[in-house]
This record gives C-alpha cells, sequence and structure tokens, in this order.
C-alpha cells in the first residue's frame, strides 16, 4: 500500500476529485483520510504523473 500527503483537500469533494485522479492513473483501492491529508492506494502509478494530476486540480503532493 502506497501512502502520499495531498494538501489543499478541505472537503469530501476535494477528497472525490482526489481519488477519481489516482483511479484515473491506475491506483486501486484508494481511501482518502482529510483528517492526516492522505491518500492510500494499491499499484503503482507513476509518481511525476500523479504530482502533475493531483497539482492540475489546486492541491499538492507532499514529500513526507
Amino acid at each position: 500500500m502506497t501512502t502520499l500527503r495531498i494538501q489543499g483537500m478541505k472537503c469530501q469533494h476535494c477528497a472525490a476529485t482526489a481519488k477519481k485522479v489516482l483511479e484515473e492513473l491506475g491506483a486501486t483501492e484508494v481511501t482518502i483520510d482529510l483528517g492526516k491529508n492522505e491518500a492510500r492506494f494499491e499499484g503503482s502509478p507513476d509518481r511525476e504523473a500523479v504530482r502533475r494530476a493531483i497539482a492540475a486540480q489546486g492541491f499538492a503532493v507532499v514529500d513526507a
């Protein structure tokens, strides 16, 4: 399971948007934890593609 920290998610709509982006890039079993600003998923989508796609939605992947 991969965990990403994502800045900028504030509501369920934000979480749904981030989940959709990850699923479109091939991630499966995606869960979003707004309290921790994290996304967890299975699979291995290209990390740079994930950063770009998340940024295009107004969020940012943060390195832990």
